[in-house]
């Protein structure tokens, strides 16, 4: 009976660990932070993209200026019908008008850059946390803060301990006669474990020519946790065992 799955967990960064948050025993959550590496220069670069993000000042002179140059144009054109101004002063006020566009939608595209910069800012971020990506136990610790997480220096090994896997090799002579959805008596070498249930989910279609077996997988169910992974059992289907 082993472990649904073991995970080495490590971050996408590498850098100092300053915190660990669990050690060998504890259960974790899914989503939970086990621990940081540090994050100064990562939170500066996202307080610097916010404040980047939140400045909306050549936006607001942007609009303020157009509107201006708009109304520029607009009495302009309608002087040039009365031939009251040149036709030079009309074209270059519609050619400052049109340069007030362009820079206004310029400081739109700015922010929107600015924006998502806080968005890669906190990406960066999150990456200098240690999440568990399963529920499970912390099975050990291999480093500690202080240390150096390098790229191939895991942090935390998992264990995900509901459901368990139980691995078991049958007889060439049952291949056909158990198939996946079926349920199988599991007796672990526990006194006070009794019989449990569990699945068949999937069952190997090559057999091992030395042994003469094959093997299956079972999904056993352990929501209290009662049941530790890492030990033996045996397993009945009908009247075989």
């Amino acid at each position: 009976i082993e472990p649904e799955q073991v995970v080495k967990l490590a971050s996408q960064a590498t850098g100092l660990i300053t915190r660990l948050d669990a050690d060998r025993g504890d259960r974790v959550r899914r989503g939970q932070v086990l621990g940081t590496l540090s994050d100064e220069v990562e939170r500066a670069n996202l307080a610097l993209a916010r404040a980047r993000a939140s400045n909306d000042h050549d936006i607001a002179a942007g609009q303020a200026r157009l509107a201006y140059l708009q109304r520029r144009y607009g009495r302009a054109s309608q002087l040039a019908t009365g031939n009251l101004v040149s036709r030079n002063t009309t074209e270059e006020a519609e050619s400052e008008m049109k340069v007030a566009e362009n820079q206004l939608r310029l400081a739109v595209l700015n922010r929107e850059v600015a924006q998502l910069e806080v968005a890669q800012a906190e990406a960066l971020l999150r990456q200098r946390a240690l999440v568990s990506p399963i529920d499970g136990v912390v099975m050990e610790r291999l480093l500690r803060p202080g240390e150096f997480r390098h790229d191939q220096s895991p942090v935390f090994t998992l264990a995900q301990t509901d459901p368990l896997r139980v691995e078991v090799f049958l007889p060439a002579a049952l291949h056909g006669q158990v198939r996946p959805g079926m349920v199988g008596e599991v007796t672990p070498e526990l006194p006070q474990a009794g019989t449990l249930s569990a699945v068949v989910v999937v069952v190997d279609p090559v057999m091992d020519a030395a042994s003469g077996t094959f093997g299956v997988r079972l999904r056993l169910g352990n929501a209290d946790q009662a049941l530790p992974a890492g030990i033996r059992c045996r397993i009945r289907f009908g009247a075989a065992d």
